[in-house]
């Protein structure tokens, strides 16, 4: 290719990439476990939508991530480590179960809970539900092996007393 029909592809490109609106790819860090086929198995089937947010391009393995112009709302991460039994608050929604970390309110990091490998769903709750988002990512959640399940406080398994309890939350 000549010069000259090298820069008219690079022009008509950028024209139609201008005229398409351009939108921001998310860098990301991939999970430890991202390249897991259950991972691409769970990336194929996540929402185009998620609380009325659209998709946004992410460059690392098993990533998604929706937001507007305002940027992400919310960070969906497949492979990370599965979490071991916590006594943070656990949440069923669509038949995963999801650890809720709240340290950096109102942003939400959510964790799936008895799953192998793990997925992380990092919620900005101010701009859309954490629920509405679970709801939306869970489907493809279901496709990691099951594990585990929360347990209650009733249910969770009595340690002595100098081991670490385990109970309510995720156990």
């Amino acid at each position: 290719m000549t010069r000259r029909a090298a820069l008219a592809a690079l022009i008509c490109c950028g024209a139609a990439a201008v005229s398409a609106g351009c939108a921001p790819t998310i860098h990301l860090e991939p999970q430890p476990a991202a390249n897991d086929a259950s991972c691409a198995d769970v990336s194929v089937r996540l929402p185009d939508t998620v609380g009325g947010l659209e998709r946004i391009w992410t460059d690392a393995q098993a990533t998604a991530a929706w937001g507007d112009d305002d940027g992400a709302a919310v960070i969906f991460s497949c492979g990370a480590d599965t979490p071991t039994p916590s006594t943070l608050q656990c949440v069923s929604i669509g038949g995963v179960d999801w650890i809720v970390d709240e340290t950096d309110q109102p942003k939400l990091l959510l964790t799936a809970y008895g799953r192998a490998p793990s997925a992380e769903v990092y919620v900005d709750t101010t701009r859309v539900s954490s629920n509405d988002v679970l709801d939306a990512v869970g489907n493809a959640t279901l496709n990691l092996e099951k594990t585990g399940e929360c347990t209650t406080p009733d249910e969770a398994t009595q340690v002595e007393e100098d081991a670490p309890t385990t109970s309510g939350g995720a156990g």
